[in-house]
């Protein structure tokens, strides 16, 4: 199992500075933010496939498939119980309350593709420069950068210690959904083992280089925002902004929908 994120292409998206992607990350956030009617969303869904495609980060997605597929069933149900309309649908569902729940999920799957799309296209040390130079202090960015790091790592660690155990005998295909998932529990000791203890050798690996002895900090690698970024923050802004006018304007809601 590759256990890196980071996908190495020569893409548009791969030129771009970080800070132009940690700050388009947070535009398309805002503008997802300002709309109920999931018709709405299909502009920044529309724009957030075009930079996937772009970017390349198909393969990165696809190993997450399972989860978003778990994600988006649970986010269509569960959206439901939180608000409701005045068209009945069936049982519990509103034809308002089933287009929230849409809308929501909308959001959240496009949250997350962005986050997979950043992470795809930036390298760990430039994400953390990125957010120094946004003003975010060098420690907490490095810690973000450090779960980044870790996530894959866990992911490999798993993947290793299973096929350790299928080799023991232990047999993780059979048995209905809830059977398997029971089979895997055991296999979280192991992991979780692991992670504390490489945790621990990498906090000693930090001090014994005096990590945070001294405030002031030079740094290896210069990031420099060309025209393309400054286009890209360009387009940015006016989605946004033109996204919060048409919510003030009153686009974009769904009529009849009570939320709680």
């Amino acid at each position: 199992m590759d256990a890196e994120i980071y996908l190495d292409y020569n893409t548009f998206i791969h030129r771009l500075d970080p800070r132009t992607k940690l700050l388009v990350f947070l535009i398309i956030f805002i503008a997802v933010l300002q709309f109920e009617n999931p018709l709405w969303l299909l502009p920044c869904v529309a724009l957030v496939f075009l930079q996937l495609v772009i970017a390349k980060a198909w393969p990165n997605l696809r190993r997450i498939r399972f989860v978003l597929l778990v994600l988006t069933i649970s986010s269509l149900v569960i959206w439901n119980f939180f608000a409701n309309g005045a068209t009945p649908l069936f049982w519990f569902i509103e034809v308002e309350s089933l287009q929230y729940s849409v809308s929501r999920t909308l959001l959240m799957l496009t949250i997350i593709t962005m986050g997979m799309i950043m992470v795809s296209t930036t390298r760990n040390e430039e994400l953390v420069m990125g957010m120094i130079r946004l003003g975010l202090p060098y420690r907490v960015g490095f810690a973000i950068s450090t779960s980044l790091r870790l996530v894959p790592t866990i992911a490999a660690n798993t993947l290793i210690i299973s096929q350790a155990q299928r080799s023991r005998g232990l047999n993780l295909e059979s048995g209905n959904f809830i059977e398997r998932i029971r089979k895997f529990i055991p296999l979280l000791i192991p992991v979780f083992i692991s992670t504390i203890r490489s945790t621990n050798i990498f906090g000693m690996a930090l001090e014994s280089r005096g990590f945070g002895a001294r405030e002031d900090r030079t740094t290896y690698l210069e990031i420099k925002m060309g025209k393309a970024d400054y286009a890209v923050l360009l387009f940015g802004l006016l989605l946004v902004v033109i996204s919060i006018y048409l919510n003030i304007a009153g686009y974009g809601n769904l009529t009849g929908l009570r939320r709680f």
